[in-house]
């Protein structure tokens, strides 16, 4: 069945490759993609409506930074943070508890899970607890009108729903942009 296949290896190569790097090299990489991932962010702000589905892509800069090494990913979240800090701080809420925290649980899942399912059901529950935050804990209106202050097994059935079909995706994407990016960084 597919979602109990392995993921390709190809994943553990370039967690070695990124590891025979300078450190420099390494950081300068880190910067790169925390840049982008606040870019991405704070879209949203910049241009209402297209913005809004810019957004979403913050999530891969820093899925790709902790498909390489978890402490470079964790780095890259934290200075993609500080840059939202100045760039556009209406995202500070939501960054940190939905996009980067899914580009952190998948990208530290391809490191210690094999099977497909397992890793979109890490990335699914981090999201969860992200969104479940935002809205029962911060009282944070992250889904506006859709998901109300109090808690409803329906809401948190809808978010579950949302949030694996969510993480699916970013799962294949990592792997996609994994096999596109295999001549670059294998060079």
């Amino acid at each position: 069945m597919y979602f109990f296949k392995t993921i390709s290896e190809e994943v553990r190569l370039f967690q070695k490759t990124f590891h025979n790097f300078k450190y420099m090299k390494k950081l300068i990489l880190v910067s790169f993609l925390a840049c982008l991932a606040a870019i991405f962010q704070s879209a949203g702000g910049f241009f209402p409506g297209i913005g809004y589905l810019i957004s979403p892509l913050a999530t891969a800069p820093i899925l790709l930074c902790s498909m390489f090494s978890i402490p470079f990913g964790f780095m890259s979240y934290l200075l993609t943070i500080m840059l939202l800090v100045i760039l556009q701080p209406t995202e500070l809420i939501i960054f940190p508890f939905t996009t980067g925290l899914l580009g952190l649980g998948i990208g530290a899942s391809l490191h210690f899970l094999r099977k497909r399912i397992t890793i979109i059901a890490s990335g699914s529950v981090l999201l969860m607890v992200g969104i479940m935050s935002l809205l029962y804990v911060f009282r944070y209106p992250v889904l506006g009108p859709v998901g109300s202050d109090s808690f409803s097994l329906l809401t948190t059935g809808g978010i579950f729903l949302f949030t694996f079909l969510y993480s699916w995706l970013w799962v294949e994407a990592a792997l996609n942009i994994s096999k596109r990016i295999k001549p670059i960084i294998l060079k």
